[in-house]
This record gives structure tokens, C-alpha cells and sequence, in this order.
């Protein structure tokens, strides 16, 4: 097995763990400011994309310094995974309710599942296509969106804990 696709594997199981741990991280720090900055301090959409979103990001931060060398395209495929993993929990969440008419807590961990999958799923197709077109856009101003739409959501994650828009995405259904 590869390189790329051994951490991967790893990076599923990782992010798995310590987005559940997360899940209870708040609560059991006593409600600390500086925690729920990365994790959720309430049952919200918005704040349960933290759940994957941090976790991916710290091992991406791993996984370039192990591979960086070998696969200069990996920064923006683990970019483009993080953001479409994040962006998934909402999408699916909101296309499932609306069918269900109801939140379904095992369709909550599907959702969970199925978005870190999927996020290491195209880290292996972006960083591993040999096609010269996907090559160049991965490494050149292509990845440097990415980037940038990684720090913004970041920027966006931590404001947004303690001061969250009029917006459904952002209402905690147990207040």
C-alpha cells in the first residue's frame, strides 16, 4: 500500500475518533472558551462541521510533513477534501431531514462517516491523478484558493462560535 493510501486510512480512523471525541470535548472542559473555539458548544449544524473540519485539518498538517516531498500536490487536495468533507455534514444533513421530516441520530453518524470518507477519498484522487491539467491547476492558483477558502472557514469557525448569524444553519435546536 502506499504512502498516500496508508495515511489516508489512518486519516479516517483519526479523524473519526477525535471528531466523536470532540463531540463531548466542551462539556467536559467545563464549557472553556478556547476549546469551543474548535469544537461544538451546542447541537447546531454549523458547529457540528467542526467535528471533521479540525480533526482533518491538524492530520493534513501531519500528512504534509510526511509526504510533502514526494506529492507537491498534496497541500490542495488535502484543502479540497477538508472543505468538501465540512461542506458535506450540512448538505446531507439538510437533503435527509427534509425527506425524513425529522433529525435521525444514526443518519447523523452515517452523515459523519460518509463526509470524512468521501474527504479522504478525494485526497487520494486529487494527489495521486497523474493527468498534467489536474497537476497544474492542484499546485498553482487553484491551491492557493483552496487555501485560502481553508483559512476563511477557519477565520468563519471561530468567530461565528461565540457570535452566529440569524441563519438556520446556525440555530441549536435544543435552546
Amino acid at each position: 500500500m502506499s504512502s498516500l493510501k496508508r495515511l489516508s486510512v489512518i486519516g479516517v480512523f483519526f479523524v473519526l475518533l477525535a471528531g466523536t471525541l470532540a463531540h463531548f470535548l466542551y462539556d467536559l472542559s467545563g464549557e472553556n472558551a478556547f476549546v469551543g473555539l474548535f469544537v461544538p458548544v451546542n447541537e447546531s449544524v454549523w458547529e457540528h462541521m467542526k467535528l471533521l473540519f479540525f480533526p482533518m485539518l491538524l492530520y493534513a498538517l501531519f500528512m504534509i510533513s510526511r509526504l510533502k516531498t514526494k506529492i507537491p500536490r498534496l497541500p490542495s487536495a488535502l484543502w479540497a477534501g477538508d472543505l468538501a468533507g465540512t461542506f458535506s455534514i450540512p448538505f446531507l444533513y439538510y437533503v435527509y431531514t427534509s425527506i425524513c421530516g425529522r433529525d435521525v441520530f444514526l443518519l447523523d453518524l452515517a452523515t459523519f462517516l460518509f463526509s470524512v470518507l468521501m474527504a479522504f477519498l478525494i485526497v487520494c484522487k486529487l494527489a495521486s491523478s497523474c493527468k498534467a491539467k489536474t497537476l497544474k491547476a492542484l499546485s498553482g492558483s487553484f491551491g492557493i484558493v483552496l487555501g485560502c477558502a481553508v483559512c476563511i472557514l477557519f477565520l468563519c469557525f471561530l468567530w461565528f462560535t461565540y457570535h452566529p448569524p440569524r441563519a438556520e444553519i446556525f440555530r441549536d435546536p435544543t435552546a
